[in-house]
């Protein structure tokens, strides 16, 4: 029986791992999800279990390499970004992966900030703004100026998707996706690393940089793979839609975050702009891309929690819920409730702050969730599409299937075309997109993803 060429996808999120094989088409022949139980840093803070994803991921490789009816001929990595790895000259690892969402010592960022001409000029040569752990570099700053000896015994820090990819490769890179995702490490105009990169000495723990669209030979279970060296997840949910759309569009990639990205816009951020979560991105060819982001995947989870145990309903009820006009109608000629809010973006959403106890059913609650949370995301997306050329906005992840974001996204823009992308998976089939001349001989389909277009009813 012939073997189907497939190529091996790890898509890392910060709740879900998947395993992906993709056909010469790019089409999903075989995918598995896993949730993996958070462990408790040195500050019991939750962070990523790296020895256990580790396992998961060479276990998996084991066991794909090792189907009957399938040929692995490559391999990458998607994951997420704000997540440095440190290892010593054994490849062992020397500290918990540090949770981005860990609060960063309000004394040593003042001095940082301080120390490099301030939050506002150096947000803007970074195109980062300021985020404490989310910002990478300064995760690297705090173990030098806090714990000095584990600084001392690093040999390398790698980016998330680099890891992973050097379990198999034994290599060690740096990718210019990772490195140009809000880490405070790379100056946007000068295209090389910040000043201070190199001044704090933290340039010698930075791996080489590798090209995003390179393998590396890896011999495994007797067989012979194309490895690449991984993206960061944003970047690679950008790919599928750079080789197959026709004219300008902007990404909303949904998922706990969901991050607007606009290809077609390169200019320098504002200082309002980074006030708001604006950041930029740096794609997997190294040119910029301009974004906004907005906490909302997280927040719709943590709502719709609050709903099901309010009216005694299961937590995924929401998805039995369809979109209804009359409702909506309804909810926005209330005077409190309008479609889109003033001052900055959501911190805590607008639903947080009401009373479950004002809203008749869960069907009407929901409703009014998504006006809240969709009329956020519309200041945030707005921040990243006026004055571009952009006329066609696609959604992908989580929300894109979710009828109720679709409907109101398209009420909001009735001047552009609104569409759900089909396939929800693009940060890992860009991953997969990304090394396609090292592994695949099939020139790349002409329609890599189906849509689905909402009209503003």
């Amino acid at each position: 029986m012939s073997k189907t060429p497939v190529i091996a996808i790890f898509d890392v999120g910060k709740t879900n791992k998947k395993f992906f094989l993709f056909d010469q088409r790019y089409q999903v022949v075989f995918q598995d999800t896993v949730q993996i139980p958070e462990i408790l840093d040195e500050d019991r803070f939750p962070c990523e279990d790296i020895q256990a994803l580790s396992s998961w991921v060479t276990d998996w490789l084991d066991q794909a390499t090792s189907m009957s009816n399938m040929e692995i001929r490559a391999v990458n990595f998607s994951a997420y970004g704000a997540s440095l790895v440190h290892i010593n000259r054994n490849r062992e690892v020397l500290a918990p992966l540090c949770n981005y969402l860990k609060p960063f010592p309000e004394k040593l960022q003042r001095d940082f900030y301080e120390k490099f001409g301030g939050e506002t000029g150096f947000s803007k040569s970074t195109a980062s703004p300021v985020l404490g752990n989310l910002n990478a570099g300064l995760q690297l700053y705090r173990l030098k100026y806090e714990q000095p000896q584990l600084f001392s015994r690093i040999n390398y820090s790698l980016f998330l998707p680099q890891y992973l990819s050097g379990l198999l490769t034994l290599s060690c890179y740096s990718d210019i996706t990772s490195i140009g995702c809000h880490t405070g490490l790379w100056d946007f105009d000068k295209k090389n690393y910040h000043e201070w990169v190199y001044r704090e000495n933290i340039y010698a723990l930075l791996a080489a940089r590798f090209p995003s669209d390179q393998t590396i030979p890896v011999p495994w279970n007797k067989q012979q793979l194309a490895a690449g060296i991984g993206l960061h997840d944003s970047s690679a949910a950008l790919i599928p839609y750079q080789l197959s759309q026709e004219g300008p569009f902007l990404l909303i990639s949904t998922g706990t975050w969901c991050v607007s990205l606009n290809p077609f816009d390169e200019s320098s951020l504002t200082e309002e702009e980074l006030k708001q979560d604006c950041l930029c991105y740096l794609e997997y060819r190294g040119s910029r891309v301009k974004a906004s982001r907005l906490f909302a995947g997280h927040e719709h989870e943590r709502q719709v929690k609050r709903l099901a145990e309010y009216f005694g309903l299961p937590p995924d009820h929401y998805k039995a819920i369809a979109f209804d006009p009359g409702i909506i109608n309804a909810l926005n000629s209330r005077p409190e409730s309008e479609f889109t809010i003033p001052g900055l973006l959501m911190r805590e959403s607008r639903f947080a702050k009401r009373a479950v106890s004002g809203l008749n059913d869960f069907k009407t609650a929901y409703h009014q969730l998504m006006v809240d949370l969709v009329g956020e995301q519309v200041l945030s997306t707005k921040l990243v599409l006026e004055g571009t050329r952009v006329k066609m906005i696609i959604v992908d992840g989580g929300f894109s299937k979710n009828p109720l974001f679709m409907h109101l996204l398209a009420r909001a823009f009735p001047q552009f075309q609104i569409y759900a992308a089909v396939l929800s998976e693009a940060s890992a089939l860009g991953a997969a997109l990304a090394i396609h001349s090292s592994w695949n001989p099939q020139p790349l389909p002409l329609r890599l993803i189906e849509r689905k277009l909402y009209p503003a009813v």
